[in-house]
């Protein structure tokens, strides 16, 4: 495949402040990381690739994965940035023009919200969802962009950087209308008051 838009979805961590994995938290029914899988599928993202760490045999076991590239960090624990090089890593032979990069934590973001950041896709686009004026995810990575922020992802801090220092060049796409941004750290963080 060459041209289109793949997606990476970040779900390794081990949820400490939310009291487990949040790939295996629950809202509306859903786990998040299935919520997130439909989101970047429906959105338009082909392939995506899901990236787990903590607790991945179990999340295997009780996840819908259907259609997904499946990959392990095994360094998971020192953050965000390794799980995003190994995304963009594995995502990379797919030939794909740009990425569309989500985060496991966000179940407020939709499929709509992936198609219109998608839209803007090229090889050298560099976008982000925004609510209310802050930017938010998910993140558009045109593949022109990935050798770089694979250098900078370090820690928690995953594609930051980079977004931070090409600032000038960053496209915002309010996505109000299309659902929120909310990251949720605790089961009370959530809009209807679901949790796991």
């Amino acid at each position: 495949m060459s041209g289109g838009v793949g997606g990476v979805l970040l779900a390794a961590g081990a949820g400490r402040r939310y009291g487990l994995p949040k790939a295996l938290a629950v809202a509306h029914g859903q786990l998040f990381l299935e919520i997130a899988l439909a989101a970047l599928r429906d959105g338009g993202c082909h392939p995506v690739v899901v990236v787990l760490g903590a607790a991945a045999d179990r999340i295997r076991l009780v996840a819908d994965l259907d259609g997904a590239t499946v990959v392990v960090n095994r360094d998971w624990s020192t953050g965000m940035g390794s799980s995003l090089r190994v995304g963009l890593h594995t995502l990379r032979p797919a030939g794909v023009t740009a990425a569309v990069v989500q985060v496991v934590d966000t179940p407020g973001v939709s499929a709509a919200a992936v198609a219109r950041l998608a839209a803007h896709a090229g090889e050298r686009t560099i976008a982000a969802a925004t609510y209310r004026g802050r930017q938010g995810h998910p993140v558009l990575l045109g593949r022109a962009h990935w050798p770089g922020v694979t250098r900078m992802a370090a820690g928690d801090t995953g594609a930051r950087p980079y977004l931070v220092a090409r600032a000038r060049t960053l496209l915002a796409v309010p996505c109000d209308d299309l659902g929120d941004g909310v990251d949720v750290d605790r089961p009370a963080g959530l809009p209807d008051g679901s949790d796991a």
